[in-house]
């Protein structure tokens, strides 16, 4: 399985990025795709999720009405619009992928670098 995440970059803040998560190796329709993001010197923490199958999304407080995520059954694609972004947003993302019955995630993209100046 790869996962190959894309589309960071540096933005302003109140500006808006799209990330991409670019899911191969196998069929996720049973699975949970996840997007999370690591700040210098703070541990790494959830932002939002997607079931592959259904649709349904999960998000993390501190992103909720900025963030929105969705995928791409065709291009085995997720995605992650970002907007109004903060200072406070900067971080590495990662994508990630588990199945739906798993407790934890057992696949990782190699993340994508998110730089929000004030």
């Amino acid at each position: 399985v790869q996962l190959q995440a894309s589309g960071g970059g540096l933005v302003q803040a109140g500006g808006s990025l799209r990330l991409s998560c670019v899911a191969s190796g196998r069929t996720f329709s049973n699975y949970v795709m996840g997007w999370f993001r690591q700040a210098p010197g703070k541990e790494r923490e959830f932002v939002a999720l997607i079931h592959w199958s259904g649709s349904s999304t999960n998000y993390a407080d501190s992103v909720k009405g900025r963030f929105t995520i969705s995928k791409d059954n065709a291009k085995n694609t997720v995605y992650l619009q970002m907007n109004s972004l903060k200072p406070e947003d900067t971080a590495v993302y990662y994508c990630a992928a588990k199945p739906l019955v798993a407790l934890q995630y057992n696949y990782w993209g190699q993340g994508t670098e998110v730089t929000v100046s004030s």
